[in-house]
């Protein structure tokens, strides 16, 4: 005759199983930290990578969006995540290289508590003006700024950030008294553009490239040294006579430090199979961005080229770290 477990004991060892289970599952994902909010640029290009790099593991990616500080409260969480390859901060150039340069403690410094594993992309920021904006091109917004006083509202995605030293720039290039208004994140930039709240903005491409092709917004200068493929038509500030922008941001992956190497191989190697893939490269060629792998120690010494660069930029402006 069999014996069968009291309820309270069959209770206990299901919930001990459901548990365990649910800690295998967790123990599996592979979480991509993102520090701006759903609907940005950054978030979106997560969003591409995750969905392909969830086969290429064999393990659930989740985009775990963490906005605020223009990427330092990701940062924070990259830092204190433990260093088992589960965690992954995606970060294009302000959250790494210009917030360490900006503030005097943003609770993290790269070089210690972050080990690069692949860049995949660079890009290039751009000024872009509202749909409501009468100025079609740069030039124009420029005399129209000046004939209206000399004094604008320019929307930036983070304090501090390249876009605010690009404003700066700008005013004092032309004589102009513009006033970067700083958003937490791309998105809710994007929102007073299109409604119109603020005339212009300074962002990356992928966070206008989308509604400039709607014609619901018009970008009309980009850095770098080339225009870009995606926006033929839009000059660059070195044709428009704005020096010092020629260097390029980058997007790229980054793994708290400690993480064993092993792992950081695995995922570097999943991305660059990832970025490889046709429709991938598609879609964020299509976003403006140019597309290109580079190893975990490639993307460590590109991080630290721009950093120096950026230092002196931002020296020269005068501005002090908060």
């Amino acid at each position: 005759m069999s014996r069968s477990f009291p309820l309270t004991r069959r209770v206990a060892l299901l919930a001990a199983l459901a548990l365990g289970t649910g800690l295998a599952q967790a123990q599996s994902n592979v979480r991509i930290l993102v520090g701006f909010p759903p609907g940005g640029g950054t978030d979106a290009i997560a969003r591409i990578l995750a969905e392909k790099l969830q086969p290429e593991l064999g393990q659930a990616v989740v985009v775990d969006n963490k906005p605020g500080a223009g990427g330092q409260l990701a940062g924070q969480a990259l830092k204190a995540a433990p260093a088992d390859g589960s965690t992954v901060f995606l970060s294009h150039d302000h959250s790494v290289s210009i917030l360490p340069l900006t503030m005097k403690n943003p609770g993290f410094d790269p070089a210690k508590d972050f080990v690069p594993v692949a860049g995949f992309a660079t890009f290039v920021n751009a000024v872009a003006l509202s749909g409501g904006t009468p100025a079609r091109d740069f030039r124009a917004w420029i005399d129209s700024v000046k004939a209206a006083g000399g004094k604008a509202t320019v929307g930036i995605p983070a304090p501090a950030s390249t876009p605010q030293f690009a404003v700066q720039v700008i005013g004092k290039r032309y004589g102009l008294d513009l006033v970067a208004a700083p958003y937490r994140g791309s998105a809710p930039m994007m929102g007073d553009m299109l409604g119109n709240q603020i005339p212009a903005g300074v962002g990356s491409v992928p966070d206008f490239i989308e509604n400039h092709k709607a014609g619901k917004l018009r970008v009309v200068a980009v850095m770098g040294t080339q225009r870009q493929a995606a926006l033929p038509e839009v000059p660059t500030f070195s044709e428009l006579g704005i020096k010092g922008f020629e260097d390029m941001p980058y997007y790229g992956i980054f793994a708290p430090a400690g993480t064993p190497a092993a792992a950081v191989d695995k995922l570097g190697a999943a991305v660059q199979k990832v970025i490889a893939l046709p429709d991938v490269r598609q879609k964020l060629s299509a976003m403006g961005l140019t597309v290109g792998y580079m190893s975990g120690a490639e993307l460590g010494k590109r991080e630290a080229a721009y950093r120096e660069v950026w230092a002196r930029i931002i020296k020269d402006s005068g501005y002090q770290p908060q």
